[in-house]
């Protein structure tokens, strides 16, 4: 597979490659480029030349194109969705949830198009004034592996509907579906130019991304590490940044819950795509009066998830999608039950033995009596492994759900409306679910507060983010 610079397929400049593993399987399914620097400047370039006349369409224009290639992509989603269970990991049903999202997200801005862009202000004696958004010219990206579609469609949909260009890296273990959708997208029509994918490490495509002169903003999603090094770099260029860094959400049971729902909430909440999702919940917090008894029921549907290959339309949870996560998973767990940091309930170490030998799978976890300072609840674990916590009252939940550096989402279940406003009004986080967790539909803005980043995605938000004011003052 090549990077796509200028609509055509290229290899990097230092002859440079990079295999891309299934990680089910151990199995090369592709070979990308090393992109460099250089690749990224060939790239800004394009999309410098790119600018003027795609900035000139009208956004109806630049509508319709995102929404006939929205068509397209729902027409071919099984391939796609195929190809990214054999880059990811995720079970097939999640890779086909995850293109048509991306579909939604498209017709979503598209549907934006016909939206004013402007305001016109009477200042009577004073003259009239006209603010009109404008694009701010090329834009970089960065996403990650866990949901690269998804990811995708949240940075380049809003950013091309507002007239900008774009370059983008996806990640070097999950960069293959992320290519063939940009090909769609100039199939579609888009011109050649709007839209490069430039592949290859962080440190070297991605930094050159981050502080090449030329690009006016950068979306990142991401660790909170490569966050502060992404501020670090881009601080004294004056550019916008739009982070998102993670998260560690709590899911606040009540004794007043639907439990069967709140279990299966849990659930879907921690083990989709294998705990690899920035909003997944991350530290149940559970009242004592239905605790027993909540913690039982999901401990048995814990112990049922079929855990295989993604393909197998059986298999319920994939792989983690990397070595290094893989590992870094392990460590945790081997530290938590060496330092006593809880009560292992089910799980709690890798997947061998047959079908599992030359993959990164984990068997889905459940931790109790989890210490105040394990890393279970301090830390982002990006993994299936979920701790729960008991707790009295409501304050001492979010007080608990507090103790975090991270602010990204949260998830009461309840049936109290003064519940619900508590913990909207006191817990930190940038979206809060009301008796559901994960969701968010492209009509929303999404993003978080402390550590975990700054800007919104989604949503009208994100539509302006990706312009600047300019005003004309007429004084009659």
């Amino acid at each position: 597979m090549y990077m796509r610079i200028n609509g055509a397929e290229v290899p990097s400049a230092s002859a440079g490659w990079r295999d891309v593993l299934n990680p089910a399987t151990g199995e090369v399914i592709d070979t990308i480029p090393d992109g460099t620097s250089e690749d990224v400047s060939v790239a800004v370039d394009s999309a410098e030349s790119a600018f003027l006349k795609w900035s000139e369409k009208t956004m109806r224009e630049r509508g319709a194109l995102l929404f006939r290639a929205a068509t397209m992509v729902r027409d071919d989603h099984k391939r796609l969705a195929r190809l990214l269970t054999m880059e990811q990991g995720k079970p097939l049903r999640e890779a086909i949830d995850e293109v048509r999202g991306f579909c939604n997200i498209l017709e979503f801005y598209a549907g934006l198009s016909s939206q004013p862009a402007g305001d016109a202000v009477r200042l009577n004696s004073q003259g009239d004034c006209m603010v009109m958004n404008r694009p701010l010219g090329v834009c970089g990206a960065v996403i990650p592996w866990n949901m690269p579609v998804l990811i995708m469609g949240w940075k380049t949909a809003p950013a091309l509907l507002a007239g900008n260009t774009m370059v983008l890296k996806p990640s070097s273990t999950a960069p293959l579906t992320v290519l063939s959708l940009s090909k769609t997208l100039e199939d579609a029509g888009i011109p050649h130019g709007v839209l490069n994918i430039v592949t290859g490490r962080g440190g070297s495509a991605g930094e050159a991304i981050i502080t090449h002169p030329s690009i006016q903003k950068v979306s990142f999603t991401g660790s909170c590490a490569t966050g502060c090094r992404i501020r670090e770099l881009a601080g004294s260029r004056n550019k916008d940044l739009l982070l998102e860094l993670g998260g560690s959400d709590p899911m606040i049971v009540m004794n007043d819950a639907d439990v069967p729902k709140a279990v299966e909430g849990a659930l879907r909440g921690r083990f989709y795509n294998a705990g690899q999702v920035c909003t997944a919940v991350k530290r149940l917090f559970v009242h004592q009066d239905i605790a027993e008894s909540f913690i039982s029921q999901l401990k048995v549907r814990v112990e049922s998830l079929h855990v295989g290959n993604g393909l197998d339309p059986q298999v319920e949870m994939g792989p983690l999608n990397n070595r290094q996560q893989y590992d870094t998973l392990s460590g945790i767990m081997k530290s938590v039950k060496e330092n006593a940091e809880g009560t292992i309930l089910t799980g709690g170490s890798p997947l061998t033995g047959e079908g599992y030998d030359n993959g990164y799978f984990f068997e889905p976890t459940l931790v109790g009596d989890v210490a105040e300072d394990s890393s279970l609840l301090t830390g982002e674990i990006f993994g299936p492994v979920l701790p729960v916590v008991v707790f009295p009252d409501l304050d001492t939940a979010i007080s608990q759900a507090n103790r975090s550096p991270y602010g990204l989402g949260a998830s009461v279940w309840t049936s109290d409306l003064a519940t619900v406003k508590q913990v909207f009004q006191d817990v930190h986080a940038g979206i809060v679910w009301v008796n559901r967790h994960v969701t968010v539909p492209p009509e929303i803005p999404f993003g978080g507060t402390k550590e975990s980043g700054t800007g919104r995605e989604n949503g009208y938000r994100a539509l302006e983010g990706y312009t600047r004011t300019k005003t004309l003052f007429l004084g009659w």
